[in-house]
């Protein structure tokens, strides 16, 4: 029995989210192919420089520029940013520091600090019933 491997491909905008760019800010060779496992690996080891330039200017997808503004998708959602951003509308933002983006970072730090609680008192129930508290 022979086993041939076959090359396992994705969709361009499958890649294009795992590298962290928007598709519509990509070449047209790119945004039209399809992305082995192998380019993409190739890709992420040793960007071109169009990847270079899109994750250093953008524009960014919105999970990005979320995190870019340390805030949720639904965050920007909520503060009517719906379109992709460049990393200067990005720190044009930080710098002006809206309401909506003052509220958005102080209600993402409340769920972190009460996942972290939860997290906690998962930690200290298991230690309680002598499993390990890092499971």
């Amino acid at each position: 029995m022979t086993s041939h491997q076959t090359t396992q491909t994705m969709k361009p905008a499958t890649a294009a989210k795992k590298l962290g760019v928007y598709l519509q800010a990509t070449p047209a060779e790119f945004q039209e192919g399809v992305v082995s496992r192998s380019e993409l690996n190739a890709l992420q080891a040793d960007p071109p420089e169009w990847l270079q330039e899109l994750r250093r200017n953008g524009p960014h997808p919105r999970p990005v520029v979320a995190a870019k503004l340390g805030v949720s998708i639904a965050g920007l959602a909520r503060g009517g940013v719906t379109e992709p951003l460049t990393t200067e509308q990005i720190d044009a933002l930080k710098e002006e520091q809206p309401g909506w983006l003052r509220q958005e970072r102080a209600t993402q730090a409340e769920v972190r600090k009460d996942t972290a609680r939860i997290k906690e008192k998962q930690a200290e129930k298991r230690a309680a019933r002598g499993e390990d508290p890092r499971a």
